[in-house]
C-alpha cells in the first residue's frame, strides 16, 4: 500500500486528492480509496507548491496526523515537456524536480491535463458515460479522446501487448480550422481579422471561447437579431474583460439559452459550434481509427447533452464522404464524470513504479 497525491491543475481551479492505493501487482488499474479531497482557486496562490502545502496542512489539522506521500501526479493545463510546464492560462512555471524537493515527495510526475483524462477513462464506470453511437468496442485497437472546455483537448490511448494501455496527449486542437460551408468561411475570415491572426486553429471555434467567438461573429453579422437581454449580458461580459476574476460566463449563457430555445442567435451559435465540434471529432477519428471508442470529455459536453442528441454533431462526425462507413463502426461516448482528470492523475501515479 502507498499514499498518492493526485492533482488536476487548471488556470482557474485546482483539485487535490490524497489516495490510498494497493501496490501494483500486475492488474492494470489498481484499487484506490480517497482519503481527502479539496478544490482551490488557482489564482489565489503564486505557485503550486504553497497550494499543496496548504492542502496537506489542512488534512493534518483534520486528522491530527501527517500524510507521508509516496508519489504524486499532477495533470496540468498546458504542454508538459521533460517534466516541466508553463501553464497556458496561469503564470506558474512548474518542474517535477523542484516540486519534489519543496514538497518532500520522492516521486512527482507532471502530465498534460488531457493525458490525465486519458488515464481517467480507465477508471470510469458505465454510469459515467453516455452513448451517442453504441458499437461494441474492439479492445485491441486505439481509443481517441477530445473535449471542449475553456480550450480544446485531444489525446489517444494505444493497447499494450500485455494488457492495459499507453496514454498520449496531443496538441491537435492547434491544427488549422477547416471551414466546410459559406458561413464557416465567413467565420474564419472574421476571426482572422478580429483577432489579428495569420491562421486560425480549430480551438478558436471548438471550445468555450469558441462559442463566444461564434456569437460575436453572428451578432456583428446580424445585429438586429440580438435580443435585448443577450445584448445586456454581452455588454456586462465585455466590461469584465481584463479583470482578474471575471464572474460572467457568456459561453454558458449562450448554450443555456440555446437549449431553452429562447434566443435565435444563441441557437444559431450552438448549431455552428456543434457542427464544427462533430467535424473535428470525425477528423480525429479518421487519424486514429479508434475502434476502441471515441470519448468526448471536457466541461461543456455534460452540460449540453440535449444538443448532442440533435443531428448537428453526429451528422458532421459521419459526413466524411466515402469514409462514412468507417466512422459508423466507431463507438462514440460522452464522459459525464467531471473528475475524470483527477481520477486519471491518481491512476497514473499508481501505475508508475
Amino acid at each position: 500500500m502507498s499514499l498518492i497525491l493526485a492533482g488536476d491543475i487548471g488556470g482557474t481551479k485546482t483539485r487535490l486528492r490524497i489516495l490510498k492505493t494497493e501496490d501494483y501487482i500486475g492488474q492494470f488499474v489498481p484499487k484506490q480509496t480517497v482519503i481527502h479531497e479539496k478544490k482551490y482557486c488557482s489564482r489565489d496562490y503564486p505557485d503550486l507548491s504553497p497550494l499543496v502545502k496548504s492542502f496537506l496542512e489542512e488534512c493534518w489539522q483534520l486528522d491530527g496526523k501527517t500524510y507521508p506521500i509516496d508519489k504524486a501526479c499532477f495533470g496540468i493545463a498546458g504542454p508538459v515537456v521533460r517534466e516541466t510546464c508553463e501553464l497556458t492560462n496561469l503564470s506558474w512555471s512548474l518542474g517535477s524536480d523542484r516540486l519534489a524537493r519543496e514538497l518532500s515527495i520522492p516521486t512527482i510526475k507532471l502530465i498534460n491535463d488531457f493525458t490525465a483524462v486519458g488515464y481517467g477513462l480507465l477508471g470510469l464506470e458505465a454510469d459515467d458515460l453516455y452513448d451517442l453511437q453504441y458499437i461494441k468496442p474492439d479492445l485491441n485497437t486505439p481509443i481517441a479522446l477530445l473535449g471542449a472546455g475553456t480550450g480544446l483537448g485531444q489525446g489517444f490511448l494505444t493497447p499494450l501487448p500485455g494488457g492495459g494501455y499507453q496514454v498520449f496527449g496531443s496538441e491537435g486542437s492547434h491544427a488549422d480550422f477547416a471551414p466546410r460551408s459559406a458561413i464557416e468561411y465567413d467565420l474564419l475570415n472574421y476571426l482572422l481579422e478580429k483577432l489579428e491572426l495569420e491562421r486560425l486553429s480549430v480551438e478558436r471555434v471548438v471550445s468555450g471561447n469558441g462559442i463566444i467567438n461564434i456569437y460575436r461573429f453572428l451578432r456583428d453579422r446580424y445585429p438586429q437579431k440580438e435580443s435585448p437581454a443577450m445584448n445586456e449580458y454581452f455588454q456586462a461580459w465585455f466590461n469584465q474583460q481584463g479583470q482578474p476574476h471575471p464572474t460572467i460566463d457568456l459561453a454558458g449563457k449562450i448554450s443555456k439559452s440555446a437549449m431553452q430555445e429562447k434566443d435565435p442567435l444563441c441557437q444559431e451559435t450552438m448549431k455552428i459550434f456543434m457542427s464544427a465540434y462533430g467535424a473535428e471529432a470525425g477528423n480525429l477519428a479518421l487519424k486514429i481509427l479508434p475502434y476502441g471508442g471515441l470519448y468526448i470529455a471536457g466541461g461543456i459536453a455534460p452540460k449540453i447533452i440535449s444538443l448532442f442528441t440533435e443531428e448537428d454533431f453526429m451528422s458532421s462526425f459521419l459526413a466524411k464522404g466515402r469514409l462514412r462507413p468507417v466512422l459508423e463502426k466507431i463507438p462514440v461516448k460522452i464522459v459525464l464524470n467531471s473528475q475524470v482528470g483527477l481520477i486519471g492523475a491518481g491512476l497514473c501515479a499508481g501505475l508508475s513504479r
